[in-house]
């Protein structure tokens, strides 16, 4: 099983800002599994086990699971626990979450008064500016 303990508990904080626990939990496991962090098939920890490791009430990851199985991403197999879906496509769940944060980007830079391609180009600039330093 990956080392959960080690790659979550220290980096993850709830936002009070950012809605419900449950989904920032849900939004984490996507994300290390969009990351390799976390592999089609494999077993994640049971929801008493990843309440432990992040400091919440384990309904709390029980919910979390809930709204993964109903995404598409994990399912629960009786009696042996909680599983990735063997058969998930990370590429399009990388790609689904690139999109969303397209737009989350998209629509903050029009909250500012910004084009999209003013919004493009400054994306472009940034990472013209990670290549060279």
């Amino acid at each position: 099983m990956f080392m959960w303990q080690q790659a979550w508990s220290s980096d993850w904080q709830p936002d009070p800002g950012a809605g419900p626990i449950y989904l920032q939990i849900a939004k984490l496991v996507t994300e290390r599994i969009a990351l390799g962090l976390a592999l089609p098939g494999e077993k994640l920890p049971s929801a008493r086990q990843l309440a432990t490791l992040l400091g919440v009430n384990p309904n709390t990851a029980v919910h979390a699971y809930a709204q993964l199985e109903t995404a598409g991403i994990s399912e629960t197999r009786r009696g042996l626990g909680t599983f990735i879906r063997a058969q998930l496509d990370v590429a399009a769940l990388r790609k689904t979450l690139l999109q969303r944060a397209a737009r989350d980007y998209l629509a903050r830079a029009a909250g500012l008064g910004v084009s999209i391609e003013e919004a493009v180009a400054m994306v472009r600039e940034v990472a013209d500016a990670g290549a060279d330093g």
